[in-house]
């Protein structure tokens, strides 16, 4: 399939077609791609991320501003930091299945590059620039919404997953919660980490994760999710 049907692809899963085709090239164009075929510095994605962040950052804050209307600056803080990490972003791009589109050189591909949570989250942000800069920022707003802006307790509960599974425990006399790792394979450039928890006497989920912690996290989130189950 050529690059032109593979974004075209894209575009028919996010519902925006592009009126300007070589923006929604630049913005799946790695770094890496762009050294590898010795194309211009600025012919890739970092660019229009720097432009998505912000406008990203915009409308986040404007959406937490009018829907928490009783929240003061800091929860208003805590709330935006937690949908724009780089794992809630990652986790929005794997929605889209953006990786299988992204323009990568061989060895990325070939190390887990369109599974890597820095690359999904960087283009994310990408797309959200690329849309800003074909149609404005009404449309990134309407990108925006409709693939970040939805289950927003779910991806806030997961930034603070260790944190409030901790406060799960203390409320019950003598429990603990404990991170066991039980799996670590792959080679170093490509790890995967394998975390149980242990709250108390029983055995919860397990998570994994390109790090320790992001493994520990995963397995808190799932805890806490099936503790509000029971």
């Amino acid at each position: 399939m050529s690059n032109l049907q593979q974004f075209h692809e894209l575009e028919d899963i996010i519902d925006y077609h592009f009126k300007n085709k070589k923006l929604l090239k630049l913005a799946l164009t790695h770094s890496s791609y762009a050294n590898e075929h010795r194309m211009k510095r600025v012919e890739n994605n970092e660019r229009v991320e720097f432009l998505g962040d912000a406008v990203l950052e915009l409308i986040i804050s404007d959406y937490l501003f009018h829907t928490y209307k009783t929240q003061n600056e800091g929860k208003l803080t805590k709330l935006r930091s937690s949908l724009v990490c780089e794992y809630t972003l990652a986790m929005c791009a794997k929605d889209i299945s953006l990786g299988k589109y992204l323009l990568l050189s061989k060895g990325e591909d070939m190390t887990g590059g369109r599974e890597r949570d820095s690359i999904l989250s960087d283009a994310f942000e990408s797309v959200i620039g690329a849309i800003y800069l074909d149609r404005g920022f009404e449309q990134a707003r309407i990108f925006v919404e409709k693939y970040l802006l939805q289950d927003v307790e779910d991806k806030t509960l997961f930034y603070d997953a260790k944190t409030i599974l901790q406060e799960m425990a203390q409320k019950e006399a003598g429990r603990s919660v404990e991170y066991q790792l039980i799996d670590e394979k792959g080679p170093d450039h490509c790890k995967e980490f394998t975390v149980v928890v242990h709250f108390g006497e029983r055995t919860l989920c397990t998570g994994t994760g390109k790090t320790k912690k992001a493994a520990e996290q995963m397995a808190a989130y799932e805890s806490i999710k099936k503790l509000k189950a029971k």
